[in-house]
């Protein structure tokens, strides 16, 4: 995602591409960008604390993926609603990132 600031460094605008006013990459899971746009529906304090804990399950993700990996813990030995939520989780950030396969810095070298 891209965005402006206002004068004192807080997000004010929103854009998926780059334009004039918006030319400041975040990651789509950025605490702060998930902040913004979470804040009409709660306080700021609040909104922000909600963006860590979904940057949060990144970080546990990994961690499982890093565990499982190194033969200290087995898939099957999660319980099977976990096991449910990984797969959920491993399939929609596959379909999500297959979404992204050009970015503009291969759009401008011609690569695909």
């Amino acid at each position: 995602m891209y965005i402006k600031r206002d004068s004192d460094g807080r997000i004010e605008l929103v854009s998926r591409e780059v334009t004039a006013e918006c030319d400041e990459y975040l990651a789509a899971d950025s605490p702060e960008l998930l902040a913004f746009l979470t804040e009409g529906e709660s306080s700021r304090g609040r909104a922000y604390f909600q963006a860590t804990d979904l940057a949060f399950v990144r970080v546990l993700e990994d961690v499982l993926e890093l565990l499982m990996d190194k033969g200290v813990i087995s898939f099957t030995e999660l319980p099977e609603a976990a096991q449910e939520k990984v797969m959920e989780r491993q399939s929609l950030r596959r379909r999500l990132n297959g979404l992204h396969l050009v970015g503009s810095e291969d759009e401008e070298s011609g690569v695909i």
